[in-house]
């Protein structure tokens, strides 16, 4: 039997991270209706309620089963409302290393939350489950996913040339695009960052970072124009990460993790 993560919940200052239910579909297709998540991410254009049952039900749950990662829901606490969705994969038990990527709704960018959340997961990761890397891909055009990394303490590796395809009129006028979804921080570029890779869900048969996963959840979608681009590769370890008084962990109702200006 393939290893796996356990179906958790993880607890942030402001954020809850947990399994996505299908309560989620209307919130979950009004967020992936984003023309930055077109941009940025391979989901299915359009994103309808039907395809985020799918993911809730189906596609999900198999993911973690199959050991490539989990699928989390991030809710604010105090409204429990959906703010985003994180999701880890291409996952490798025997180096102990994922991939994290993440979706922000457009009404919750400028808050912080990207980088709270993903911050949250690492330490969950490093502290709870014994990982040793976690990475971060970003398009050479998302400059809100960068600055997310940038923030969390991740390192930059280099760059994957002409590693990802982004989608419409956003990803064409900028630089490249990201392999992932949609969040900003205060500092401004109102840009998406990581999102949930489709490809990974449903399509063993295709190779990692395939720019057309999404094609068989909508084969019969629109035309979306494309152009080709570049992704950085980040990284975070474990001695990267900032801890400066011991507390509970953050899934416990602690929060040790640093943002950094």
């Amino acid at each position: 039997m393939a290893a796996s993560f356990p179906e958790t919940a993880i607890s942030t200052e402001r954020l809850l991270l947990r399994p996505l239910a299908e309560d989620d579909a209307p919130g979950l297709a009004a967020m992936m209706a984003d023309e930055l998540v077109l941009a940025w991410t391979d989901h299915p254009h359009p994103f309808t309620e039907a395809h985020a049952l799918d993911l809730a039900r189906t596609l999900a749950p198999a993911h973690r089963a199959t050991g490539r990662g989990i699928v989390l829901a991030v809710t604010e606490h105090l409204t429990q409302r959906l703010v985003g969705l994180v999701e880890l994969r291409h996952t490798d038990w025997r180096l102990r290393t994922t991939e994290i990527s993440f979706v922000t709704a457009s009404w919750a960018r400028g808050e912080g939350y990207a980088p709270e959340a993903v911050l949250g997961v690492a330490q969950w990761l490093f502290e709870d489950r014994g990982f040793l890397r976690l990475e971060l891909r970003t398009a050479a055009g998302n400059t809100a996913a960068q600055q997310v990394a940038q923030k969390i303490g991740g390192i930059s590796e280099g760059v994957l040339r002409s590693a990802w395809i982004v989608r419409g009129e956003s990803g064409e006028s900028a630089a490249g695009g990201s392999a992932s979804g949609a969040a900003g921080d205060r500092r401004g570029h109102d840009r998406p960052d990581h999102g949930l890779s489709n490809q990974d869900l449903s399509n063993q048969d295709l190779p990692d970072h395939a720019p057309s996963g999404y094609d068989r959840w909508a084969p019969d979608r629109p035309a979306v124009g494309e152009s080709r681009s570049d992704l950085i590769l980040w990284s975070l370890l474990p001695e990267d990460m900032e801890t400066p008084e011991p507390a509970a962990p953050a899934w416990a109702g602690g929060h040790r993790y640093v943002l950094r200006d």
